[in-house]
């Protein structure tokens, strides 16, 4: 199911289950009361519904800047193997011929082993870590007879310890969910913003229905934005792998 569309049935359930919880409390509790306690409830309410928002709006901001580093963490990694690769081929033929190879093959194995697991939130065993470390290898031990050669090494060692550096970010990145207290704060937080205006009284049944629905649909959205931004590579963020797949085709 489209993301949006589960998404809207999230926020439109929501929104008419606590219309339902509002009517009938309007409906059949008792009157008595009711508006008197406008003033005490929108006290609480202010400071209930202030530090949620706030504990939401940090837990958003921190999601996406997740998101965006992720995605700047893969293009590094495949720029860096890219660099790696060019700089190699200013060395002998053997050597650039072994980087352009490996470097292939590292680019396959995290586009075909390594994307799908991180989509799906699951671990896996990945030759990943060999494989750079095997490219490693082959750039150190590569000859170098003159200045622009030995130039020419000391940058691909360099760009590959940025592949290093932007693969451990990109791994990082794919297992920062939202630990379970965090869920569970966020989760009471909004049960309570969304119960304290049922205490409200007023004139309009109908205005005080439609106040509770769209906070409900309110928060409900802002809950789901954070469920499907929690796994930068799933979800409705989705960081793609066409960073690799550019560069396996700059490999030929």
């Amino acid at each position: 199911m489209s993301v949006y569309l589960t998404g809207l049935l999230w926020v439109g359930g929501a929104a008419v289950v606590a219309a339902a919880v509002a009517y009938l409390i309007r409906k059949y509790g008792p009157d008595e009361g009711r508006s008197a306690n406008n003033e005490a409830a929108g006290q609480v309410f202010t400071i209930v519904g202030g530090l949620h928002a706030v504990l939401v709006a940090f837990v958003l901001i921190a999601l996406f800047d997740a998101v965006t580093q992720a995605s700047d963490a893969a293009y590094r990694e495949a720029d860096g193997l890219v660099a790696a690769t060019w700089a190699s081929d200013a060395l002998s033929e053997d050597t650039g011929r072994q980087v352009r190879q490996f470097s292939r093959e590292y680019a396959t194995t995290v586009v075909n082993d390594e994307w799908p697991a991180m989509r799906k939130g699951t671990d896996f065993e990945s030759t990943g870590w060999s494989q750079l470390d095997r490219l490693r290898r082959v750039v150190a031990e590569a000859p170098a007879t003159d200045e622009w050669q030995v130039d020419r090494k000391t940058e691909a060692a360099a760009q590959l310890w940025q592949v290093y550096e932007a693969r451990q970010a990109r791994l990082d990145a794919a297992g920062g969910e939202i630990s379970s207290v965090v869920w569970f704060v966020l989760v009471a937080g909004s049960v309570l913003a969304i119960c304290l205006p049922l205490l409200f009284g007023g004139p309009l049944m109908r205005t005080h229905v439609l106040i509770v629905a769209t906070l409900a649909a309110t928060i409900t959205l802002l809950m789901y934005a954070a469920y499907q931004l929690q796994n930068p590579f799933g979800g409705g963020a989705e960081v793609s792998p066409a960073a690799f797949e550019a560069a396996i085709e700059r490999f030929g």
